[in-house]
C-alpha cells in the first residue's frame, strides 16, 4: 500500500525506522546467549507484515535481520540459507492478505501455521542438504524426529514474541489515552 496523502513521506520515515528497530531487535536476539530457536524474526516478521504501511518493507526485516546476524555468526550451506530465509519470511506475507485476514484474532493461528511450516521446510533442507540423514524415508523420519524438541522451542519463541510486540503496541497506542484520563 502506498498512502496517497501529503504525508506520505512522514509514512515512509515512519515505517522505515520500525523496519530499523525490528531488524535491530532481531539481530541482537540472535547474537545474544537465547535457547534454541527462540528469536523474535518470524515474529517481527508477522509484525512488520501486519502494521507497515508499505507492505514490501516487511520482507526486509526478516531477510536483513538473517544476513546482518550471520554476517557476524557465518554462514553455511547457501541452499540451507536460501530455505531458511524463505521459510522465516512467510510470516510476512501476511501484509497482502486482504484486511480481514490480518485482524488481531488471526495472528496467533497465523504464527503457529508459520512455526510449523518453518519446521517442516528447513528439516526436510537438513534431510536433502545436510548429510546426517540417510536419504531414505527412515532418514527422513529421524531428521524429523530429532527435530522435535525444536519444533516446541519454535512454536513458544513465536508466540511470546509476537505477544511482545503486538502488545507493546498496543500498550504504545493507549498510552495517550491512559495519560488523558488520570490528568
Amino acid at each position: 500500500m502506498t498512502p496517497n496523502r501529503p504525508n506520505a513521506h512522514a509514512a515512509l520515515r515512519a515505517d522505515l525506522l520500525l523496519v530499523a528497530f525490528l531488524v535491530g531487535i532481531d539481530v541482537a536476539a540472535r547474537l545474544i546467549p537465547h535457547a534454541p530457536n527462540f528469536t523474535p524474526i518470524a515474529a517481527s516478521a508477522l509484525f512488520a507484515g501486519s502494521v507497515l504501511r508499505y507492505r514490501g518493507l516487511a520482507l526486509l526485516v526478516p531477510v536483513s535481520a538473517m544476513l546482518l546476524a550471520d554476517a557476524v555468526l557465518g554462514f553455511d550451506d547457501w541452499r540451507m540459507r536460501v530455505v531458511i530465509y524463505a521459510a522465516i519470511s512467510l510470516p510476512a506475507l501476511v501484509a497482502f492478505l486482504p484486511r480481514r485476514l490480518r485482524a488481531p484474532g488471526m495472528f496467533a493461528p497465523v504464527m503457529i501455521a508459520g512455526s510449523l511450516l518453518f519446521f517442516v521446510v528447513t528439516n526436510f533442507a537438513v534431510w536433502a542438504f545436510g548429510g546426517l540423514y540417510p536419504p531414505t524415508f527412515a532418514g527422513l523420519v529421524a531428521c524429523y524426529v530429532a527435530a522435535l524438541p525444536f519444533l516446541q522451542q519454535n512454536v513458544v519463541g513465536d508466540l511470546f514474541w509476537a505477544a511482545v510486540l503486538f502488545g507493546g503496541a498496543a500498550l504504545v497506542q493507549m498510552a495517550p489515552r491512559l495519560t488523558r484520563r488520570t490528568i
